[in-house]
């Protein structure tokens, strides 16, 4: 979420709401914090996963902020980010699926974990934003660049 926040900064989009973009960063996880990183392999499908974050952000806007201004503010992000519907929400979407790449290099290149194939194909693929793609393209040159067995 920090590297998220920071890349959002570094954009030159001007249409966008860079501070609106910055708070997304830092709340689109939230709810992930509590029921964890649920993965496709895992066998829950999209529907359980979605009721389960939504729980989840759901006990810690009522329960743990008692529903307060900045509870409503939080959620309200949180759920611009889910819906995806400002431009806003999908180049964050774009930042995370990014972010997925630079992880999933960092742990072939630094842990000397076996290749991270699926993440890249999962997330970089996808991306929407031009600037964003473009910095995905720099992350797959470096792959290529430090694994050339791998291109």
């Amino acid at each position: 979420m920090y590297r998220m926040a920071m890349l959002a900064m570094c954009t030159s989009d001007t249409n966008l709401d860079i501070a609106k973009c910055v708070m997304l960063c830092v709340v689109h996880d939230l709810a992930e914090a509590h029921v964890g990183d649920i993965t496709p392999h895992e066998g829950i499908s999209k529907e359980e996963k979605k009721r389960l974050e939504a729980e989840a952000m759901h006990n810690f806007v009522h329960d743990m902020l008692h529903n307060s201004p900045a509870a409503q503010r939080v959620e309200q992000l949180w759920q611009e980010y889910e819906n995806g519907e400002t431009n806003e929400a999908r180049f964050v979407k774009d930042l995370d699926r990014l972010e997925m790449g630079v992880q999933a290099l960092e742990y072939e290149r630094d842990r000397g974990t076996p290749s991270l194939q699926a993440f890249f194909e999962s997330g970089i693929p996808h991306i929407r934003h031009p600037e964003v793609q473009a910095w995905g393209r720099d992350i797959l040159e470096e792959r290529k660049r430090t694994f050339p067995e791998s291109s």
